[in-house]
């Protein structure tokens, strides 16, 4: 009977131990964020001020998300074509792969940004004008006239924003391709193979779905990178939210109610797109 009380104090010192270890991993800084959230669409709902700004600013979402959406999703293709060059055994497919990733991640996006809409851009335009010209020099006229009339003007300042955004990420996104694709097994490809699968038949049905499925979490991570640096567009002139909050600023001199409103709807969609990051590897977790 002596004993009894020692095992009831053991038992609360082991639930005690196991309370305070729950309240220890809680994600008290995500309870933080979403207090900050209210807080601030408090005061947006409240106040006429932020109210205004905010109606105002919201407008630039549309074009932020689109660009995103699009650039990303060409950011994939450049990507994975340049993840599968670092993996070539050619010589020349696998120099131009890493002459591709190596120059871009060597030089800032906002560099990059510039570059590819003043100078790419119209270096590629004369390219297609001299590629007409040339198709009309060998007397297919009716063919060439099509890539002599293109203009730089024909190609907006959103477009060449998003064709930076995925010529920049794209290299980086070959990296994560190369990763997951050398991190399955060897003895996959030589399975396959022995199938009679064809190195390409090998890749496309078999490595890259395990591969894919491994870097599917780092490619959501850079989705929200993405998401972040697409605000540096609007150096180009693009009415993304960015853009919009600047102009907002600019015309009222309203800096705090603008920039805080502008920085609550960055946070609100980084931390949307984190949360889904993370049920996704959870459930890749749990799969496995």
């Amino acid at each position: 009977m002596a004993e009894q009380p020692q095992a009831i104090k053991q038992v609360i010192e082991f639930d005690d131990l196991s309370a305070k270890k729950n309240l220890r991993d809680l994600p008290w800084w995500f309870f933080a964020l979403i207090l900050i959230a209210i807080g601030v669409f408090v005061v947006i709902s409240s106040n006429e001020n932020y109210n205004e700004a905010f109606v105002f600013i919201k407008a630039g979402l549309a074009i932020t998300i689109k660009t995103t959406l699009i650039a990303y999703a060409f950011a994939i293709f450049f990507g994975l074509m340049a993840g599968l060059g670092r993996i070539s055994k050619n010589v020349v497919i696998n120099n131009l792969a890493r002459l591709y990733v190596e120059l871009i991640r060597g030089i800032p996006i906002l560099v990059l940004i510039f570059f590819i809409a003043f100078v790419g851009v119209p270096l590629l335009v004369d390219l297609i004008n001299n590629f007409g010209f040339w198709l009309t020099d060998l007397g297919i006229g009716f063919l060439g006239r099509i890539f002599t009339v293109i203009t730089n003007q024909d190609i907006s300042m959103n477009s060449r924003a998003i064709i930076a955004l995925a010529v920049t990420y794209g290299a980086y996104l070959a990296e994560i391709f190369r990763a997951g694709i050398q991190s399955i097994a060897r003895g996959q490809m030589e399975a396959a193979r022995s199938l009679g699968m064809s190195y390409g038949q090998a890749m496309r049905y078999v490595i890259l779905p395990q591969a894919i499925r491994n870097v599917l979490p780092a490619l959501g991570n850079d989705f929200v990178a993405m998401v972040k640096d697409s605000s540096l567009v609007s150096v180009l002139a693009v009415r993304d939210v960015t853009q919009v909050a600047r102009l907002y600023a600019g015309t009222t001199f309203r800096f705090r109610e603008s920039y805080v409103t502008l920085a609550v709807l960055y946070l609100t969609m980084t931390v949307l797109l984190s949360l889904l990051v993370q049920l996704l590897e959870r459930r890749l977790r749990t799969h496995d």
